[in-house]
């Protein structure tokens, strides 16, 4: 029988509209009718049944349950799905409404099962489809409203989707944790955001393979998590609001709006990284420093449009590494050619005009088409664009997938001079880190040694991608530089290689080590160096006699500096005081531990009175040392009983705390977390009853003024008039809570047997950031804190810059102090650079 004409078509339609009970969607001008088993969407029919289910939240539930296929929420339809094939798809429609994944009216927090994290709705269903009935997707909206303690105990999640073939459409999906949800369609549907402060609040996982994502909003801020985890996912002419760690780092991108509220979009990228395409970046804040990854990892971005003042500096990552290569073509910075990560500028591989960037568009008659089907084709030919967009080859065949990336077997790796050569091999991969089944490539990579450091190895290349290097290195210093492969299409790895000079033996005394007495104490010796530096390992103990009994490490030398001199303080008092030297120059290892012990322990009368006890951490030792004693820093981990609601614990045989170099807001060296809950205490050496202060300067890692990794019983406590024993006096507590994005609470508490109480109000200021100075004092009955930063004042935040804080306090014997860091480790740690313990003697 002949198809009817369209005019036929729509006479039939309107005529069952006519004929039949019909509801209409919310938005007359785009309408979606229901006529009961099937709707009509832009003059089309759709016949609902057991794979194509309708849902509209403006049906009442009556209206809903008269058809079997029709829903009024997408929890109901989801109750019913099934498995959808590649050719049958489970289809769901969605008319223009809010659809919440998860109840906003409700003021429990969500928790979440079986050690994951709070979802608001789990899906499993292979081949599921869902489409807004829209032609704007604003109209079609998604949503839930929680965040990492905000509504939630961890990072919540909207959805939860588990299974192959994902397809969402025409729609908006959007944690609206920490922004508006807008709707113009029905104002009364509108909601304001939970909270201005920016938490992990993510709109949906997705576990499984062959994800598609058209015309869709994903709106969020941090975490944004959009579709995150399919092992391939293609974002077709999707927008996207988002602050840092939000993309997927395995997505393909065409023709994307991405709207940045932070510094950097993705954690990282997985395996060949992202691709973008013909994409546009905007910036919506007033960051001039803007990365793609906050931990470096390949990315490729071709003909795409950064937006954004035009001192803006952009970079691959927040730090990137030597071994980082990432890809560029035609990409612009306010409409001018700009060349990503120039800091480092071997990380960019500039493919304009090369034969690697027909891997992702064709340019034939002045028309360019991505090539989305070379780069989503995997081992199984998947084409969500329903063309092949790759150029034909010879007998009009189809060409055969182009490698993206070229890849090493390790990014560093290091060799002795003497010793085994180190082996690499490079090879090439599709996008997504597939194997493009042939050598071909591979068979063309050519090795080289990074320019002027050809001196320092010797390269021998074994074909086929492999090669050797040894180290040739005679200095006296490693020596660190990068080895390339390289092919003709423009493709690179890099491994970044060290060359570690032959040791030497350890040099020999040729004087004896002992001690010289003074005000400070001195370890005197001479060692046969032959012209090189003196690195010696020099640690000094407090032990119980001159056998060197009971040593307890009081002093370290670090970063290859001896550290031969010990100032004597009133904590010295009644030890003996040992050190122990390791000869060593800046060639050799380290020689066998030499001992020297004074005959006998230090008197009272050669150590100056306690006034002042200050330490810059440089020589403080951060091995686990639990003991509690007078004139001895207590260097262990602690977790207050007001942090037992949250899941976390240390482990006692790794180190608490690190001394090193900083990074992020941390400038220089200092004293930085190891573990969560790394506690320092200092216990005076003899007892002060009368007033004391104490100062304390630091540098948060965190640069927006919120100091700690999120609100989850994250604090410092600075202590004072402190009983280290029974854990019982006063601090000030510095604390990330769900009140600010970029700002901390300062508040002063009382400890009482380890258990802390406000005794003042909570204030909320911008000041914890770098250089910032803490001060805490006693005035007979009166506690005051004041800290302060010379990082300037936050535009636009409202908040304080400095804080100033009050409390009555009951008059105490105990002059203890000390550091308590409950906050997590990495990019949210605070470094200690100096602290100083003034007691008033008078």
């Amino acid at each position: 029988m002949a198809r009817p004409t369209a005019l036929l078509m729509a006479a039939i339609i309107c005529t069952a509209i006519s004929a039949a009970t019909r509801h209409i969607s919310l938005d007359g001008s785009d309408p979606v009718v229901l006529l009961g088993d099937s709707i009509v969407y832009r003059g089309q029919a759709i016949a609902l049944g057991p794979k194509a289910f309708f849902v509209d939240g403006s049906l009442s539930d009556s209206e809903a349950s008269a058809h079997p296929y029709v829903f009024n929420s997408l929890q109901k339809a989801v109750e019913r799905l099934a498995d959808g094939t590649e050719e049958e798809p489970m289809r769901v429609y969605m008319a223009p409404w809010v659809y919440w994944a998860d109840n906003p009216d409700d003021t429990t927090t969500a928790v979440g099962t079986d050690g994951r994290p709070p979802f608001g709705m789990v899906i499993r269903c292979n081949n599921l489809h869902l489409t807004g009935l829209t032609a704007n997707p604003r109209n079609v909206v998604i949503a839930a409203q929680r965040g990492h303690m905000q509504g939630a105990m961890g990072n919540f999640t909207m959805l939860d989707i588990h299974g192959d073939g994902l397809q969402v459409s025409n729609l908006t999906m959007g944690n609206f944790c920490n922004a508006d949800l807008d709707y113009p369609l029905e104002p009364s549907l509108q909601r304001p955001r939970r909270s201005d402060a920016i938490t992990q609040a993510q709109v949906a996982y997705c576990h499984g393979d062959r994800a598609v994502a058209r015309n869709v909003r994903f709106i969020g801020r941090l975490n944004l998590c959009p579709l995150s985890g399919a092992r391939r996912i293609f974002y077709d002419r999707c927008h996207f609001e988002c602050t840092d760690d939000a993309l997927a780092g395995n997505g393909v991108y065409l023709k994307c709006t991405i709207d940045l509220y932070g510094q950097k979009p993705l954690y990282t990228t997985a395996a060949t990284g992202a691709v973008f395409l013909d994409c546009d970046f905007t910036v919506k804040n007033n960051n001039h420093t803007m990365a793609f990854c906050k931990v470096p990892g390949p990315l490729t971005l071709i003909d795409c449009r950064y937006h954004a003042p035009d001192s803006t500096y952009i970079g691959w990552a927040n730090y990137p590494e030597r071994w980082l290569r990432c890809y560029q073509a035609g990409f612009t910075l306010n409409g001018k050619p700009y060349r990503i990560g120039s800091r480092m500028g071997a990380n960019t591989m500039c493919i304009d005009g090369k034969e690697a960037l027909a891997a992702y568009k064709t340019v034939a008659d002045g028309d360019t088409t991505y090539n989305t089907f070379n780069l989503l084709r995997g081992n199984d030919g998947w084409n969500p664009q329903g063309r092949a967009t790759m150029p034909a080859g010879a007998n009009g065949c189809h060409r055969p997938p182009l490698p993206t990336c070229l890849l090493a077997n390790r990014r560093r790796a290091t060799v002795d001079t003497g010793g085994k050569p180190v082996e690499l091999q490079a090879f090439s991969a599709l996008n997504g880190g597939y194997k493009p089944g042939s050598t071909a490539d591979t068979a063309t990579v050519s090795w080289a040694i990074e320019r002027g450091f050809e001196r320092y190895a010797l390269l021998t290349d074994l074909g086929h991608g492999r090669c050797t290097v040894s180290s040739l290195n005679d200095d006296d210093t490693t020596v660190t530089f990068t080895v390339v492969a390289a092919t003709a299409t423009g493709l690179q790895a890099a491994v970044e290689v060290s060359a570690v000079p032959r040791p030497l033996p350890a040099p020999a005394f040729t004087e004896e080590p002992r001690l010289a007495m003074g005000d400070s104490i001195t370890l005197c010796y001479g060692i046969n160096l032959r012209g090189r530096e003196d690195r010696s390992r020099i640690t000094w103990y407090r032990c119980r006699d001159s056998r060197g009994s009971g040593a307890i490490p009081v002093a370290v030398g670090r970063g290859g500096k001896p550290l031969r001199s010990y100032r004597l303080t009133r904590a010295d008092a009644g030890w003996h005081i040992m050190a122990s030297i390791e000869p060593a120059h800046v060639r050799s290892r380290a020689g066998k531990a030499v001992r020297v012990v004074t005959d006998s322990p230090v008197d009272t009368g050669r150590t100056p009175e306690e006034r002042c006890v200050e330490t810059d951490f440089s020589t403080l030792p951060t091995a686990w040392q639990p003991m509690v004693a007078p004139g001895f820093w207590t260097v262990d981990g602690h977790k207050p009983s007001d942090t037992q609601a949250y899941q976390w614990a240390f482990d006692r045989n790794t180190d608490m705390w690190t001394y090193g170099s900083g990074f992020n807001g941390a400038r220089g060296t200092g004293l930085l977390q190891a573990q969560r809950g790394a506690r320092l205490l200092y216990t005076p050496a003899e007892p002060h009853g009368g007033d004391m202060r104490v100062t304390l300067v630091v540098d948060p890692t965190k640069t927006a003024g919120q100091g700690f990794g999120s609100a989850t019983g994250q604090y410092m406590d600075v202590y004072i008039k402190f009983d280290t024993r029974t854990l019982s006096g006063y601090a000030l507590r510095i604390e990330r809570t769900p009140k600010h994005a970029k700002a901390v609470d300062f508040r002063l508490m009382r400890y009482d047997n380890g258990k802390a109480t406000p005794i003042s109000e909570a204030v909320s200021a911008t000041c914890y950031r770098t250089r910032c100075t803490i001060t805490v004092a006693t005035d007979g009955e009166r506690l005051t804190a004041h800290a302060e930063t010379t990082a300037p004042p936050q535009a636009g935040s409202g908040l304080p810059n400095t804080v100033d804080l009050s409390a009555d306090i009951a008059p105490s014997a105990h002059g203890g102090s000390g550091v308590q860091h409950t906050g997590s480790c990495g990019e949210s740690t605070t470094m200690l650079h100096y602290m100083k313990i003034e007691y008033d003697t008078d």
